[in-house]
């Protein structure tokens, strides 16, 4: 019976197994020098200069990583669309920010907790996250809202002779047919005097 040609294995790391002991097939080298040590001691560790307003501060609840149970559960519900149409473009655009870093912090406190394995406050956390997003979907309500509005008076804006669409800035852009004067005069003329008075007897 004729043998079989041996292929060359140009795997590495072929048969490094932990059951069987067998390691790696080339030569690895350890280096000499000693490795660091932890510091356990507090007072041993060097003190690191934090700046109170860094950015990154943005990403936790008063500065701490978790947060107890009940600190999860004292939020309020979110915002509705009836509620948002009476803001203002600012208002609505700091409401906004102001969701986006609630998500950032209720992420970063999601990943602690799972790399701590906390074991409490992911159901508590999922709800504030939903309240937050459905704050999000009513901005963006509001904001479609005023969009189509906003439309809707500019094509009606441009129909009407009054409306200057091309005014420049600084000037006045809505020019009445009549003045004010004449639109506040009576369509009929009024008696000066003191009515008469007649007896009907």
């Amino acid at each position: 019976m004729a043998q079989r040609k041996r292929i060359r294995d140009s795997n590495p790391d072929r048969g490094v197994s932990a059951l069987r002991r067998t390691g790696l097939r080339h030569r690895v080298e350890m280096m000499s020098h000693p490795l660091p040590k932890p510091v356990l001691n507090p007072e041993k560790k060097s003190k690191v200069a934090v700046d109170d307003k860094h950015g990154l501060w943005g990403f936790f609840r008063d500065k701490k990583v978790l947060n107890t149970p009940e600190e999860h559960v004292a939020f309020g519900r979110s915002w509705i669309v009836q509620e948002l149409r009476h803001k203002s473009w600012e208002d609505l655009h700091c409401l906004w920010w102001t969701c986006c870093k609630e998500r950032n912090i209720l992420a970063t406190q999601s990943y602690e907790r799972r790399r701590l394995k906390a074991g409490y406050g992911e159901a508590e956390i999922l709800d504030r996250d939903h309240a937050v997003r459905r704050t999000m979907k009513a901005i963006k309500h509001a904001l479609t809202e005023r969009y189509y509005a906003f439309g809707e008076a500019r094509r009606v804006a441009a129909n009407d002779p009054e409306v200057n669409l091309d005014a420049e800035p600084g000037t006045q852009a809505y020019r009445p047919i009549y003045s004010d004067e004449a639109a506040l005069e009576p369509e009929y003329p009024v008696r000066s005097g003191k009515p008469a008075i007649t007896s009907t007897g």
